[in-house]
């Protein structure tokens, strides 16, 4: 599933929500206004008539990277096991909602392993899932220690995006499990929330406005299905209330996580509060046994379908490109399977979607592909009106 089914749709039974991977009291900042260092841009603005224009060229190009979302053709997993004497909680295969999801999933996995429990914790991997789980065990007064074959910045959550959006989760051509139904719904609540007490700029989380666009009409009602509640002010923009050319826009307020902010915070938050970092990869499930914890939290990602031999766990490449950043533009755009997220270290350019493919290395055509699109969405932005909004 792309990020472009899922926002036409809105049907969460039918389809991310960063994300990962979505802030209440911000002062709104007219457009263009300065931006005090270090403070987080917040642009809310009443209409969509004086978005300032992305400016595409690849002159401006600062860095192309490739990620690998685990992605699940079922959905990530949360579940219970023991491996030997040791429990094992599995929290893995977000697909493209690792951030959104992972305070959400985090939540189901450390009820499902904590109550009971005495002793030490492990939790393996160190992105935004590992990091969330290893924050809330501590929350409860657990001593936990993190291994990870790798820390940030050189996680795969690194590479998102950050949208706070449950995309890319699932497979949306499936029929969804009761079970895995209620999961999801109660892991984006939860998350969703959790982000909202986040807003201090040290965490790298913004409310943004987001502007999904269609050469075709929108239909007149949003469906909206179990995210009911989770994006607010949803709506259809009017005819001449946008500057998008030829486009049919749709309008609604959400998150933004920044990885390169969010993850080192993230971090830093698990060792003030004690926690110990050990940068070990582990190969096999005799590695596991052999840990003094005997409670141990799976956040491995990908690396769950070596180590757990999970052989539904597959990647699914997504490429980016980063332009210098605009401050001016604190807004984002999903234009069938490309998008445009603005933060502090550039402008992110993204939505590609390749299932099955482990290859690291940027593909020149893709991103030439990328750039010419988008290139052509914001060079042809026109001044509008500002009418009434729909």
């Amino acid at each position: 599933m792309n990020r472009r089914t899922f926002l036409q749709h809105a049907n969460m039974t039918a389809v991310s929500l960063a994300a990962g991977g979505g802030l209440f009291g911000c002062v709104r900042r007219p457009i263009g206004a300065a931006i005090a260092a270090g403070a987080l841009p917040v642009n809310l603005p009443e209409t969509a008539c004086s978005l300032p224009r992305v400016r595409v060229s690849a002159e401006r190009e600062i860095r192309t990277v490739v990620g690998l979302r685990p992605f699940r053709h079922s959905g990530f997993r949360v579940a219970r096991e023991m491996v030997g004497e040791t429990i094992v909680v599995h929290n893995y295969g977000h697909g493209g909602g690792g951030i959104t999801l992972s305070w959400g999933t985090s939540k189901l996995a450390t009820d499902l392993g904590l109550p009971g429990h005495v002793g030490p914790v492990a939790v393996l991997g160190c992105g935004a899932v590992g990091l969330a789980t290893a924050r809330l065990v501590q929350e409860v007064g657990f001593d936990v220690t993190i291994y990870a074959k790798a820390l940030p910045p050189e996680t795969t959550s690194n590479i998102a995006g950050g949208q706070w959006l449950p995309a890319t989760v699932y497979d949306s051509d499936r029929t969804l499990t009761p079970e895995f139904t209620a999961q999801f719904v109660a892991a984006a609540q939860y998350a969703y929330r959790r982000y909202q007490i986040m807003m201090d700029p040290k965490y790298g989380i913004r409310w943004m406005r987001n502007y999904v666009l269609s050469d075709e009409p929108w239909p007149s009602q949003t469906d909206e299905g179990m995210l009911k509640g989770l994006r607010p002010e949803i709506k259809t923009l009017p005819a001449g209330a946008h500057p998008f050319t030829g486009k049919y826009a749709r309008q609604f307020d959400g998150m933004i996580v920044e990885p390169p902010i969010y993850l080192p915070a993230m971090l830093t938050e698990v060792r003030i509060a004690g926690g110990r970092v050990v940068v070990r990869e582990m190969k096999s499930l005799d590695e596991v046994r052999a840990l003094p914890e005997k409670l141990v939290f799976n956040c491995t990602g990908l690396g769950a379908k070596a180590l757990f031999g999970d052989e539904e766990m597959t990647p699914v490449r997504g490429q980016l490109t980063i332009l210098l950043p605009q401050p001016e533009v604190t807004y984002a755009t999903v234009y069938e399977d490309t998008y445009m997220f603005s933060r502090r270290d550039g402008v992110v350019l993204g939505g590609t979607h390749e299932m099955g493919d482990w290859n690291l290395q940027p593909d020149l055509a893709t991103k030439a592909a990328i750039l010419a699109k988008q290139a052509k969405l914001f060079n042809g932005m026109r001044d509008c009106k500002s009418p009434a909004l729909a």
